[in-house]
């Protein structure tokens, strides 16, 4: 078996390579593209990182090829659907940086508090001016940490460690996690308007995006400090510049922005700015770390001792997988429409195996629907593999049911949600050998097709509810690709969901919802 590395790999990765007899390795730095499809059909495994894009037509031309590994966390430069459909395990090494984007954290925090870049400057440039450097105590204070997972609970038992007190913004925390890492669970509000220090552990996605802007600065309160080390684009960077220059924000510290390197940004004129060039993961442990663990991952994979962190494909035969493959798909696109139906913190998923299903081996297909609801908040943290591991640290109670009772199909998943405030559920089932729809919805029936962006709405049955909706979706230019309506009964509410050819922005949910027919609007994307 041979393993072909692109980019550099540190010696502890390569040493494990190394001592398997029947592995060879080849390390080829700076290939081109043509090259890279002139040499990929020799190889049984491929290692890059983010400057090798392994396209399509690379994947393609990989007849051999049966793992692609990445250290790190990112596979932008993957095409893992791709790979999928070749049979390809794609895995990356998503814990490898957790302590050292941390201690970055937690370093630019004590930098902001103590004044210390400008301190060094001053004294670099013979001076010396104890009183222009007064700081502040980290001791007692209050540090607001958006996003609690992996690297935000590491931030946060550092600063218990300093005396600080602190508040956590996560919606899906539970409140047992959080007592029983000594943090307090709040509205994002509430953490704005308390604390001294903030702090930024969440991934970028639609919901993410500009998360902290010209609304959340104004609830901050003056003086605060800011530390990003998680993605640009999170924070409003234009809206952040003004809250520096009006004095509302005391310092802030970047190791991210929107566009890097931000060579032309207004930013880097302030002088309670201090940033670093992305060095979350720019230390000598983790690039180690990261090295060595998709070493032994590829190692594994390919002598047939188990996958780790795969982001494609389930631990299951070929032929088994094969079998299951559309349920798997099903399942996963019910969860990312429950995640995104349902708010606050789940406690419990009950999935319902009805019809044929109940014949087939469920652990894949409930690991699926795992990764669908975990993906919308995690982001690339959660794949096949870790997808249980991940619910059942939230917190998560999974039940899973097979029943032989008759259903108006041939099969049927049934997914229910329950958090602390609500029950909510949704129905799938496969038409045909692979076509999936979604058959109901919190108990309305619909037949909805799950892919790409969906608008659910919720509104009065009586009539003017789809003209209304049509007429807006028509003057904003956004095409309507399919359209089920659902009812529970004559004269209540009815469920109206449409499957539309464009992304729907902020604005056109608020002109939809301008109507008193209209209960509630929102956008799932699947």
């Amino acid at each position: 078996m041979k393993i072909l590395i692109t980019e550099s790999l540190s010696h502890e990765g390569m040493a494990i390579i190394k001592k398997e007899k029947d592995i060879q390795v080849e390390e080829r730095i700076g290939l081109s593209k043509g090259e890279l499809l002139k040499i990929i059909p020799r190889y049984d495994a491929l290692i890059v990182r983010s400057q090798t894009k392994v396209t399509g037509e690379v994947i393609e031309c990989a007849s051999r090829l049966k793992v692609i590994g990445r250290p790190g966390v990112g596979l932008d430069n993957v095409d893992v659907e791709a790979a999928t459909k070749r049979g390809i395990i794609v895995m990356n090494t998503p814990e490898g940086n957790t302590i050292s984007t941390a201690e970055l954290t937690f370093g630019l925090l004590l930098s902001i508090a103590r004044n210390i870049p400008s301190a060094v400057n001053s004294v670099k440039m013979r001076k010396w001016e104890r009183g222009r450097f007064v700081g502040r105590e980290l001791y007692n204070k209050t540090l607001g940490i958006i996003g609690l997972g992996r690297i935000g609970a590491e931030v946060a038992r550092r600063a218990l460690s300093f005396g600080m007190r602190i508040l956590v913004y996560d919606p899906y925390v539970s409140l047992e996690r959080a007592k029983k890492m000594e943090v307090q669970l709040v509205a994002l509000k509430e953490l704005l308007s308390r604390s001294d220090y903030i702090t930024i552990h969440v991934p970028l996605t639609h919901d993410t995006h500009h998360l902290i802007g010209k609304r959340e600065f104004k609830l901050m309160k003056k003086g605060a400090s800011l530390i990003n080390c998680a993605r640009g684009g999170i924070v409003d960077e234009k809206a952040m510049e003004k809250a520096l220059r009006d004095g509302k924000l005391h310092s802030c510290a970047l190791d991210v922005f929107e566009e890097e390197p931000p060579l032309q940004s207004l930013l880097l004129d302030h002088e309670g700015l201090i940033s670093t060039p992305h060095l979350g993961a720019s230390t000598e442990e983790a690039q180690a770390n990261v090295a060595t663990q998709i070493a032994q991952q590829v190692v594994d994979a390919l002598k047939g001792r188990g996958v780790r962190n795969a982001a494609n494909m389930p631990q299951v035969s070929l032929e088994v997988l094969q079998l299951l493959q559309p349920y798997i798909a099903l399942a996963e696109k019910l969860g990312l429409l429950l995640s995104q139906l349902v708010r606050g913190p789940v406690q419990e998923v009950r999935l319902s195996y009805l019809g044929e299903m109940k014949s087939h081996g469920s652990g894949p297909i409930t690991t699926g629907f795992l990764k669908g609801l975990l993906e919308p908040i995690m982001k690339e943290m959660v794949n096949y593999i870790n997808a249980p591991v991940l619910a059942k640290e939230r917190g998560i109670k999974v039940i899973e049911v097979k029943s032989e009772e008759p259903e108006d199909f041939a099969n049927l998943i049934v997914a229910e949600v329950k958090t602390a405030k609500v029950n909510i559920s949704a129905s799938g089932t496969i038409l045909g050998k692979n076509n999936p729809r979604i058959v109901r919805i919190d108990g309305y029936h619909v037949d909805l097709v799950p892919e790409g962006c969906i608008l659910v709405c919720e509104n009065h049955d009586r009539p003017g509810a789809i003209a209304h909706i049509s007429k807006v979706l028509g003057e904003r230019k956004v095409n309507i690709a399919n359209m089920t309506v659902g009812r529970k009964k004559l004269g209540g509410k009815a469920l109206t969901v449409l499957n539309v050819d464009e992304s729907i922005s902020p604005a056109v949910v608020a002109e939809i919802k301008r109507s008193k027919i209209i209960v509630r609007v929102q956008v799932i994307n699947v």
